[in-house]
């Protein structure tokens, strides 16, 4: 049975328990659209060729670090159906943060609801995130296309250079592993 508290599901966070998602670090995060929809291109000769949705998506990745100073981006990569991208949070505080549970509503509720139960550090990770999701959202709609993310985001935390060199390749051999990736619902492997 599913905790619930006023009339709200509670799902585990996905996020290590124990580890502060503002702490200083490199974060590995893929980006998912809801039922991998391919929205933002397609690969052809093993590039990515980004669809006008898709060059939205990358263009508001790049601005990441406007809106967060305190933010630096590493590799980065669009592909059909979802994004993958380094980012390098370079906190000058030591703020104490570990990124909230996500809720899901039995009822209809009040849009700031997710505000209110899951408050989350401005500087965290999550929050990161939940601007990136909700900006490219927004602008995306404003272009009269019906798109939505995946409700939820798989990150990694990169724990030294051997593991960042390794991922800094997944990302760029990306187009051409797509044949294969876990990603592609088309593929036939």
């Amino acid at each position: 049975m599913s905790d619930k508290f006023r009339n709200i599901y509670r799902i585990p966070s996905s996020r290590l328990s124990n580890w502060n998602y503002s702490e200083n670090g490199y974060y590995f995060v893929t980006i998912c659209t809801k039922e991998r929809e391919h929205y933002f291109g397609e690969i052809i000769n093993n590039k990515m060729n980004l669809s006008k949705i898709g060059k939205i998506v990358q263009k508001y990745w790049f601005e990441i670090p406007y809106h967060f100073p305190f933010v630096e981006l590493d590799e980065f990569i669009v592909m059909p159906n979802h994004i993958h991208g380094i980012t390098i949070i370079k906190n000058q505080h030591n703020f104490v943060c570990r990124d909230v549970i996500n809720h899901v509503s039995t009822e209809n509720t009040n849009k700031n609801i997710f505000s209110k139960i899951s408050p989350m550090n401005k500087h965290s990770l999550g929050a990161i995130i939940r601007w990136y999701k909700g900006r490219t959202t927004f602008e995306i709609r404003k272009q009269k296309f019906n798109f939505s993310w995946q409700t939820r985001f798989y990150d990694q935390i990169i724990r030294n250079e051997k593991s960042l060199y390794y991922i800094r390749q997944y990302i760029r051999d990306n187009p051409i592993n797509w044949e294969t990736d876990r990603n592609n619902l088309t593929s036939e492997f």
